[in-house]
C-alpha cells in the first residue's frame, strides 16, 4: 500500500499523520508533502509526537511536486487548503480521502495552552488514522 498525506505547510498535521500511520502500518510506504511547505517540521509537533513514543525529528517538509510522477493507492488531505489544491495533484491516484483538522500552528496563548492544542490535534489525527487503517478493506 502506498499513501501520500498532504497539507499546506507539511510541518504539523501531515507530519504527525505520517508518523502515526507509519507506526500503525509499518509494511506500507507512506509519504507526506505540502502544497506550500515550510522550512522545517514544527518543534511543537515533534514534541507532542515524542510524548506518545513517536519520533518525527528526522522528518522534513517536502514539496508535493516531487511526488507528481508517482502512483499512490491513496492521497489523503488533512487540511482544507490542501484539499482545495488536491485537484492540482495530477499524479496517478486510486482513491482520495479528506480529513479536516484545524491547524495547530495557529494556536495562541501561553506555551501550555499552545501545546494543549497540538495534543488535541495529534489525538484527533491518531483516532482518525486508526479508524482509517481498520476500514481500509471496505474503502478499496
Amino acid at each position: 500500500m502506498k499513501v501520500l498525506i498532504l497539507c499546506t505547510g507539511n510541518s504539523c498535521r501531515s507530519q504527525m499523520a505520517e508518523g502515526i500511520l507509519r507506526s500503525l502500518r509499518p509494511d506500507w510506504e507512506i509519504h507526506s508533502a505540502g502544497t506550500r511547505p515550510e522550512k522545517k517540521v514544527n518543534p511543537h509537533a515533534v514534541r507532542v509526537m515524542k510524548e506518545i513514543g513517536l519520533d518525527i525529528s528526522s522528518y522534513y517538509p517536502k514539496q508535493v511536486d516531487r511526488f507528481i510522477s508517482e502512483w499512490f493507492d491513496y492521497v489523503i488531505t488533512v487540511c482544507d487548503n490542501a484539499r482545495k489544491s488536491c485537484p492540482l495533484f495530477t499524479g496517478k491516484v486510486a482513491k482520495r480521502i479528506h480529513f479536516s483538522f484545524e491547524d495547530p500552528a495557529a494556536a495562541r496563548g501561553n506555551p501550555e495552552e499552545v501545546l494543549a492544542v497540538y495534543r488535541k490535534i495529534r489525538d484527533q489525527i491518531k483516532d482518525a488514522f486508526i479508524q482509517y487503517s481498520r476500514d481500509l478493506p471496505r474503502l478499496k
